[in-house]
């Protein structure tokens, strides 16, 4: 199935969005806490799986909405975009003109 895997790659740029926005919700030191180091070193705790969008809800206040459901949502809308144009085009099929059948000889 390579044509649906074709869209995960949106994934990663949803997830590093949530969790850059449940950071701005979470308390610096309780992430200094949870993860053994500074809000700087994100890139590589990311990189390296260490934050992720699980483990910051577990240290995010009460209240904070959990994101994880949403984060294939552009790959979602992509794939339904993909299907719109692809039944635009299949809608403007038409006949061919029988002036462009070749002449038998």
């Amino acid at each position: 199935s390579s044509g649906i895997n074709a869209e995960w790659p949106l994934r990663p740029g949803s997830e590093k969005a949530a969790i850059t926005d449940l950071l701005s919700k979470i308390d610096p030191s309780a992430f200094k806490e949870k993860f053994g180091s500074d809000v700087s070193a994100l890139d590589a705790l990311i990189e390296a799986k260490t934050v992720t969008v699980a483990k910051l809800m577990e240290i995010a206040p009460p209240g904070v909405v959990d994101p994880t459901p949403f984060l294939y949502d552009t790959s979602f809308y992509t794939i339904a975009a993909a299907i719109g144009v692809g039944a635009a085009a299949h809608a403007m099929i038409r006949p061919v003109n029988p002036k462009w059948y070749e002449k038998a000889e």
